[in-house]
Formats: C-alpha cells, sequence, structure tokens
C-alpha cells in the first residue's frame, strides 16, 4: 500500500510516498481502507520537529490522525465493527496518510450515511478540539464571545458550536470570509490595525470569553479586551499561555475523543454543524497541501484522499 513517510524533521520537502507492507490487524484492531484523511497545522509542527519535547518522533515515520473509510478486515475482538462497514476515526500512531490504516476499535466510530467523505475525514482533530475550546472557556446563554481566525479548519467549528451554546459570537476572519459567517449567526470583524476598536463596536456590554485558533498576539489582545485568564482558551499560542495563564486544555471534563466524534458526526448528519472542506488533494500531492496549509489562509479543512 502507499503511505506517506519522512525519515528526519523538516519542511515539506521532507515528505514522500512510500510503498509499504499491508498492515494486519491484531486483537482489538481493525484494519481501514481509507477514504479521506485530513491535515492539521499540529502534524506540520511534529514534523519540523517544533514539538518533539511533546511528541517524539521515531523515523521513518508516518503521518496523521484523521480518518474515514471503509473497515477492510478484522482482527479479533472488533466489537461492533464488521469487514464493509464505514468508520470515521483517528490513529494514534501518526499514519492516517495512507491508502490502509490500522485503527485500535476505541478510536472509531460508525459514519452517518449522510456525512460525506471529505467531511468525516477532516472531523476528528479539528472537531475535538473546536469542542474543547468551547467548553473551556465555559459559555452560558448570553455570553459573548471572540473566535480568532473563525473561517478556519478549528473556528469555522467552534463559532458554530459556541452559537449552539448560546452565545453571542464575534468571529475574526477576513471580509471575504464575512458572509459565511453572517450565514452561520456570527457577527464578523475583520482582522489586522484597528481590530480592537472594531470588536469594542460590536460589544457594547463587553467580551466575557476569547477562543484563539491562530497565535500571534490574540492572548494580549483578548487580555486588553478586559477577558479574565480563566476564560481565555488558545490552542496555537503556548507561549503566551504560559506567561498570562489562560487554558489551553480541552474542558473541565474532558470525554472521551469517540464520544465526542459520535456527537459531532451526528450533528452534522443533521444538518446543525458544517464542515467547510477548503480543498481535497490526492494523496500523491501531500505536499502541495500542506504548502496550502501553512499560508494559513483556507476557508475550512483540507483533505487527502489516496
Amino acid at each position: 500500500m502507499k503511505a506517506v513517510r519522512y525519515d528526519g524533521f523538516g519542511g515539506i520537502g521532507v515528505l514522500r510516498i512510500d510503498e509499504v507492507d499491508r498492515p494486519v490487524p491484531g486483537a482489538g484492531q481493525v484494519l481501514v481502507r481509507v477514504e479521506a484523511a485530513g491535515i492539521n497545522p499540529g502534524e506540520a509542527a511534529i514534523r519540523t520537529g517544533a514539538m518533539a519535547d511533546i511528541f517524539p518522533s521515531a523515523f521513518p515515520s508516518g503521518q496523521g490522525s484523521d480518518l474515514a473509510g471503509v473497515v477492510a478486515e478484522v482482527g479479533a475482538w472488533a466489537g461492533r465493527f464488521a469487514i464493509g462497514d464505514e468508520v470515521i476515526g483517528f490513529s494514534e500512531k501518526r499514519s492516517a496518510q495512507a491508502e490502509l490504516v490500522l485503527v485500535e476499535v476505541g478510536n472509531l466510530v460508525h459514519k452517518p450515511v449522510e456525512v460525506p467523505w471529505a467531511v468525516a475525514g477532516g472531523l476528528y482533530v479539528a472537531g475535538v478540539t473546536a469542542w474543547g475550546a468551547v467548553h473551556s472557556v465555559h459559555l452560558e446563554q448570553g455570553d459573548t464571545v471572540v473566535v480568532s481566525a473563525a473561517a478556519g479548519g478549528v473556528g469555522s467549528l467552534a463559532v458554530q458550536l459556541a452559537r449552539r451554546a448560546g452565545a453571542t459570537v464575534i468571529g475574526l476572519a477576513s471580509r471575504r470570509n464575512h458572509e459565511w459567517l453572517r450565514g452561520h449567526g456570527v457577527i464578523p470583524v475583520e482582522y489586522g490595525d484597528g481590530v480592537i476598536d472594531r470588536i469594542e463596536a460590536e460589544t457594547p456590554g463587553g467580551v466575557d470569553a476569547f477562543i484563539d485558533t491562530h497565535g500571534d498576539g490574540y492572548v494580549e489582545l483578548a487580555l486588553a479586551l478586559g477577558v479574565s485568564p480563566e476564560r481565555i482558551d488558545t490552542i496555537a499560542d503556548f507561549a503566551a499561555a504560559a506567561k498570562y495563564g489562560v487554558k489551553t486544555e480541552p474542558g473541565p471534563n474532558p470525554r472521551p475523543g469517540a464520544e465526542i466524534l459520535t456527537e459531532l458526526a451526528t450533528l452534522v448528519a443533521a444538518g446543525r454543524l458544517e464542515v467547510p472542506i477548503a480543498k481535497v488533494y490526492p494523496l500523491s500531492r501531500v505536499r502541495e497541501a500542506y504548502a496550502d496549509l501553512e499560508r494559513r489562509h483556507t476557508h475550512g479543512k483540507i483533505v487527502l484522499e489516496p
């Protein structure tokens, strides 16, 4: 089978497609034939070595967590999964960007028929991260929350989940994404110089919480808006989090990833949560896909199809 591999830390140039042996499922595992696999900024950071202290690597390394596909083989104790089942899940071994992936049964859920493959394949990391960020800042009916990079892979889901929690949501995004935000009940505000004045103009009662999905000074902006550190969550600026004591965790009562994934997939299937797909690339163009991701201007998720 074909799989993404790299032999050492570096930029997108280290990525290649290898022919590797077909995996064999062991006890409690299934082999999934991948239909779609999302890509995420964290994977790029792991590949460059920027997160080596947290996520050490052994080479050659695979890449990717998000996946959706069809069960091709089952090992012993595969539980509720059978050959031919359509599933959504995640790999804990950085191996999702491949034609076939071994997955622990606890990391899989059945895919609702209403959820398209590209959406299913890009749902786990962004979805669980957005879910965690929203719960982390304890949103309640009537709160006002600001979300940075509100049209990105995580931000586009966070704004919708925040609205479902009953909050008024201010979404920071480029002007070209404002129509989409308005269509989802979000008040769009253009980022850049003067952003604090534009936010304050839209929030005469003040800002209660802030979710930062971009980094680059948004924690400081949240503090300047008067948001308490315990109601600021960043998934991107860990130095600022350490300096100011803001949150980086997924919430006060973390739930298993598969349980959250089931909840999110159910919302998608019911038309209550939209997962924008920015672009779909074939697996062979994985370098182009990550180059696109690293420009940080996409609306929604970038997905690979083997």
